[in-house]
């Protein structure tokens, strides 16, 4: 073969493949951006929608109810997209999310609200780590840089849009209205994905682990109840506590028993023993418990003690997406071109410590650019890591793990997630009940009627007004003050990461396996 054959020929191989992944990236695109507007869009409506629906105690929850749901569906929806084929299980995902998000939009209570964030919750499993396993199905990891990009582009816009659309919804429309704004934008999704969402049929018998699903989500929830109810609405050695911590415990060893004797299991073993895959894996559980945990409440300080509207505080948020925008891209483009990657995360582990120790320093009488500043470095650290572990845990596993690779990436960052937004509520509501019994004894904040609403809080008499705000701003800075040890073991696993080159298309699996791994054609 001449080398002008050798060079057609490779085009073809290359240029088909890119086609058929750019004609299905739009889908996909939508289906990351309902994922993670909701998140964002609801996380700055959450303040009216406890002075609405008067909780908040379980404000928290209605994070925590999505995130765990989702977290524990992770793991079950990359193992069904491996064996039964990824289209129909993320358009059965989107499908569920969607039905979640107008049941939200009705609730009336706040008990209703978090039952129904959970079903949207069960829905939103499947989106992350739907889109993300298809694209690892779709191009090699070395190609995989550029795409994951695009999609870390995506998920960014989504990030700077979501806290100013949910303000300016909530603002304009009420908090209702942020999550019936899903339904249009899955819906495109979900006919796009349906007409040009083509993968090769492989049709083979499997045995699904539902026992080692439900040791997960066991696990996954007792951990979570632990890490919520701990110390405030029961003491640490009360026998709830001591329960769900021994409950937890058992859940840990039964899922070493179980997905060890399972046939197929949900989150086979052996991908542990991947030096960077458990060391990634890490990673994303440390920086799910940094970056959901301490942004869930970041609104409400804007909204209170720096009197910000539900729109201004979406606006207040911009410089630090702008900040993960840029550097994600520049990233994706370092990935792409090197093929070396260590460097980028042990960076981002360094800025995103050194901007949230910066935030501990928030007050009530912090301006606005000083917090802005505060907000671009951590945006900046967030972007050199957010896309970074996807590509190191996909570049570990041979091809058939790529779905489980993938969803136990995303289900160990919601999992920190899950547990940084319980410990962090925690965490705010004594040190917020603590400050305000220190400077106004026997006044209260967020009880039953609704006084925690920011409207409320900005017309109540000054002395009890300003009492407020030194309290709020004392609870914020507590959150961030245990949001730095994660930051910190982010960089300290970035360090211990192994430099093992990305793969490209005509690349076996990684060195790192023991045993070759067959090539997967993924089910339609």
């Amino acid at each position: 073969m001449t080398d002008n054959q050798a060079t057609a020929a490779s085009a073809q191989v290359t240029n088909g493949p890119r086609r058929e992944v750019l004609i299905v990236l739009p889908g996909l695109l939508l289906a990351l951006i309902i994922a993670m507007l909701d998140q964002l869009v609801v996380s700055t409506a959450l303040p009216r929608i406890v002075g609405d629906l008067h909780g908040l105690n379980h404000l928290s929850w209605v994070v925590t109810a999505y995130i765990l749901a989702s977290t524990v569906t992770t793991p079950l929806y990359g193992k069904l997209g491996d064996q039964y084929g990824r289209k129909r299980w993320l358009m059965i995902a989107i499908v569920v999310f969607l039905i979640g998000s107008a049941l939200s939009g009705l609730s009336t209570s706040m008990n209703m609200l978090i039952a129904f964030r959970a079903l949207q919750g069960l829905g939103a499993g499947g989106l992350m780590v739907g889109a993300i396993a298809t694209i690892g199905d779709m191009v090699s990891p070395r190609e995989r840089g550029q795409y994951m990009g695009y999609m870390m582009a995506a998920m960014t816009l989504a990030m700077i849009a979501g806290p100013l659309v949910g303000g300016a919804i909530t603002d304009s429309w009420g908090w209702r209205w942020i999550f019936y704004i899903n339904m249009p934008i899955g819906g495109a999704a979900l006919i796009y994905l349906f007409l040009t969402l083509h993968l090769p049929r492989k049709v083979i018998k499997h045995t699904i682990d539902y026992l080692g699903a439900v040791v997960i989500a066991i696990g996954a929830t007792s951990i979570v109840l632990l890490t919520t109810w701990g110390g405030t609405q029961y003491g640490w050695t009360s026998w709830q506590i001591l329960g769900l911590g021994a409950i937890s415990i058992l859940a840990i060893g039964a899922f070493f028993l179980v997905e060890g004797r399972a046939a197929e299991p949900m989150m086979p073993l052996h991908v542990f023993k991947v030096r960077n895959f458990s060391l990634a894996s890490a990673m994303s559980a440390l920086l799910g418990f940094a970056m959901l945990g301490a942004m869930t409440f970041l609104p409400l300080y804007q909204q209170t003690a720096q009197h910000a509207s539900p729109t201004v505080s979406g606006l207040l948020l911009i410089p630090m997406m702008l900040g993960a925008t840029t550097t994600s891209l520049i990233s994706g483009m370092v990935t792409s071109r090197t093929g070396r990657y260590k460097i980028l995360p042990v960076i981002g582990g360094v800025i995103m410590t050194l901007g949230i120790w910066l935030l501990t320093h928030l007050d009530a009488h912090t301006t606005r650019w000083e917090s802005a500043l505060c907000f671009v470095v951590l945006g900046i650290g967030m972007g050199f890591l957010m896309q970074i572990t996807s590509l190191i845990v996909q570049n570990s596993v041979g091809p058939n793990d790529m779905g489980v690779a993938s969803s136990a990436r995303a289900f160990f960052q919601q999992i920190g997630g899950s547990i940084g937004v319980a410990l962090f509520g925690a965490i705010f509501i004594r040190r917020l009940n603590e400050a305000m019994a220190a400077r106004l004894p026997g006044v209260h904040l967020g009880s039953s009627d609704g006084s925690f609403d920011p409207v409320k809080i900005n017309n109540l008499p000054a002395v009890i007004k300003d009492a407020a705000f030194y309290a709020i701003g004392h609870a914020i800075d507590g959150v961030f003050w245990w949001t730095i040890p994660a930051t910190v073991g982010v960089f300290i696993l970035a360090l211990c990461l192994k430099e093992v080159p990305l793969r490209g298309r005509s690349d076996g699996p990684p060195a790192a396996e023991q045993q070759p791994e067959p090539e997967l054609a993924v089910g339609a």
